[in-house]
């Protein structure tokens, strides 16, 4: 039998080329010169992107922009990974970029007193679960060679981060890669539903919502195996947005808008949970329930807020182990000091 993660390699190589030519395109085009009014985003998967989600579906973007006098043209790029929307921030070919708080600190690292890339916003708390199918695998210390696991990312996704540090916890900070060898690079789609039906080299896949949640509804072997709250020690940001410090400067009126936009989605999903789901329907064009996804939207554990939390642990664990080079002194080091991001952590 063919092989899940061969049968796969098509469909990614797909997706990279055409990542790969829309960033070459706006490295060596007029697209990379930058004016207010325009706003190119990377966004990725999963109900942690529902803010963006409804600032796009009502025009958020453009409507606090015409209040600011200035008519805004928002393009949208969907990729998955970290490592494949850094690469697309900083050869021009977006403006904002959407991750976890990994490739985040990884950015912000590389970039230091260059392009100093930095935090815009958070996209909320989310739990993240690391699902399995194995019916022998009840912790991360019962994973084996046999089993592979799926995150975004291997080595730089959020999801990988926490892995490592939750690794770290369990047999010393020297082993914090112990599972680093058997995790693979998988859209969350495609590692739900290689969970969801079994069978495959997939055993293990740190996702985010809706789609974990989906595996655990569809497969009666998966289970939760980690929980990123129980590692990070409560709430935390896990999924943010990050831009370059030119890209702030140089568009003070088109950054207060997207950040204007995103406050006022977050109280459309607060107030409007059903219609907030409906949204993400329509602008995904996920084929999912949508009571289970007001389900998910409205589990206390989530929280869709513009203020990061819980960041730090993370990023000292990342300079611990030698993943980035500088050492921040706090979340603000990292993250632009605006109103949406003020009291963070």
């Amino acid at each position: 039998m063919k092989s899940f993660l061969s049968r796969f390699s098509n469909r990614l190589a797909a997706r990279v080329l055409a990542a790969l030519t829309l960033a070459a395109v706006a490295a060596t085009g007029p697209a990379a010169a930058q004016a207010e009014g325009r706003l190119r985003i990377a966004e990725q998967f999963g109900i942690v992107y529902l803010l963006l989600n409804v600032a796009r579906d009502q025009q958020l973007i453009e409507k606090h922009g015409k209040a600011a006098g200035v008519d805004i043209q928002v393009e949208w790029l969907r990729l998955s990974g970290g490592a494949a929307v850094n690469d697309a921030l900083l050869s021009g070919a977006v403006d904002i970029a959407g991750a976890g708080v990994g490739p985040l600190l990884t950015i912000w690292d590389r970039t230091r007193g260059r392009q100093n890339v930095k935090g815009v916003a958070s996209l909320g708390n989310f739990p993240y679960y690391l699902v399995s199918n194995n019916p022998a695998v009840r912790t991360i210390e019962d994973f084996t060679d046999k089993d592979r696991i799926a995150v975004p990312a291997v080595g730089v996704s959020v999801q990988s981060r926490v892995l490592q540090l939750a690794a770290s916890k369990v047999w010393g900070k020297d082993q914090y890669a112990r599972l680093d060898p058997i995790t693979v690079a998988l859209p969350h789609p495609d590692a739900a539903n290689a969970i969801i039906s079994g069978g495959t080299e997939i055993t293990g896949h740190f996702g985010n919502p809706p789609f974990q949640e989906q595996e655990l509804a569809g497969n009666p072997n998966a289970r939760i195996v980690l929980n990123s709250y129980d590692v990070l020690g409560g709430p935390a940001s896990a999924t943010v947005l990050f831009a370059t410090e030119k890209f702030r400067n140089d568009n003070p009126k088109t950054y207060a808008a997207f950040q204007a936009a995103l406050a006022e989605a977050a109280r459309f999903i607060a107030e409007q949970p059903e219609q907030a789901a409906e949204t993400y329907i329509r602008v995904t064009g996920a084929r999912i329930d949508k009571d289970f996804l007001v389900r998910i939207i409205t589990n206390p554990e989530i929280q869709f807020t513009l203020r990061p939390q819980n960041t730090f642990q993370l990023a000292r664990f990342m300079h611990q182990v030698g993943a980035i080079k500088n050492e921040p002194a706090s979340w603000q080091d990292y993250f632009f000091e605006d109103e949406a991001t003020a009291q963070g952590s």
